[in-house]
């Protein structure tokens, strides 16, 4: 499905501006859709909407015309001490409401595959006793934003009920690479400060996934000769301990790690006391998931972790001027 426009909804989002290089590297005809026009998008039509969830149907239609298939990157993303009672209905609306029309939108236009960036957080927040989360596992969705993904997912079978059009999932973990934000960055950041990380005693396993090997699979699935519906989940195929990521980090930026040993029942009272129980609950959980399947499909990622991390560190530098 290589011969048509290929509709990118987020593209200058930090998915989408590397799905968009990609795509254009590859000279692939792509749209992307942006809120407001963006020119470090070079070599991309670009179409400016507003807002997904409340544009026209007119508008939304003028988005897919000509698509052979919509990647839908854009939605809101999880936000850390957000109030409860605002959280869940502006979710529904840039997850659940904006997916649903514009998954219609490009069924009456006959867009043939229509990928939908979800999170394995649909599965839950945590894994144990070695067992991965698997595409065929039930959902349990722990907040707002799982539930609204979980929603999402729903609605886009929906909308390709009974019609040609392909509803592709991929439930993401951890997404890092250059223009990361939020903890992996401040991860990063910490590591590039050689600040004394107290993580040397977690014994956890989580999963990441490099977004140039999410780029690379999300072409790969819209040129699968044969339609690719359902969930699938991504990642690099390594997991790691929180201790090993931070390793990993500071080889990738040529420093010496500070890592000191905290027991973990310690780091879960202080992310208690602080109110930043979540983000130590990532940090000393795991998770793990299954992306066997999706390699059997696609074949391996083409860049290991160690890449990816270089990668990630040289757009470091040079943010920092290093």
């Amino acid at each position: 499905m290589n011969d048509g426009i290929v509709v990118v909804t987020g593209a200058a989002g930090f998915v989408g501006r590397a799905l968009c290089a990609h795509l254009a590297a590859l000279s692939r005809a792509h749209r992307g859709i942006v809120r407001v026009a963006d020119h470090a998008l070079p070599g991309t039509e670009q179409v400016a909407i507003g807002d997904l969830a409340t544009a026209s149907d007119a508008e939304l239609a003028a988005t897919v015309a000509g698509a052979t298939a919509v990647v839908h990157l854009a939605g809101r993303a999880h936000v850390m001490r957000e109030r409860r009672a605002d959280a869940a209905a502006r979710y529904h609306a840039a997850n659940v409401v904006a997916t649903e029309r514009l998954a219609r939108a490009a069924r009456q236009a006959g867009v043939m595959r229509f990928v939908l960036a979800s999170t394995i957080k649909v599965h839950g927040e945590t894994t144990s006793s070695g067992r991965p989360f698997r595409a065929d596992d039930p959902l349990a969705p722990q907040d707002a934003y799982g539930r609204s993904k979980a929603a999402a997912e729903a609605a886009l079978a929906a909308a390709c009920a009974d019609t040609p059009m392909a509803p592709i999932v991929l439930r993401l973990p951890l997404v890092y690479g250059p223009r990361v934000k939020g903890n992996f960055l401040a991860l990063v950041d910490a590591v590039a400060r050689r600040a004394r990380l107290p993580f040397a005693g977690i014994a956890n396993r989580r999963d990441l996934l490099y977004v140039g090997n999410l780029a690379h699979a999300i072409v790969r699935l819209l040129d699968d000769p044969e339609p690719p519906s359902g969930p699938w989940l991504v990642a690099d195929g390594e997991a790691m301990s929180t201790p090993e990521l931070v390793r990993h980090v500071a080889a990738a930026l040529s420093i010496e790690p500070h890592l000191v040993k905290v027991p973990v029942p310690l780091l879960s009272l202080g992310g208690w006391l602080t109110r930043r129980r979540s983000m130590v609950d990532r940090l000393v959980s795991s998770l793990e998931v299954d992306a066997a399947p999706l390699r059997r499909r696609i074949g391996v990622p083409p860049f290991t972790i160690e890449q990816g991390l270089a990668d990630t560190a040289a757009w470091w530098r040079g943010r920092h001027a290093i």
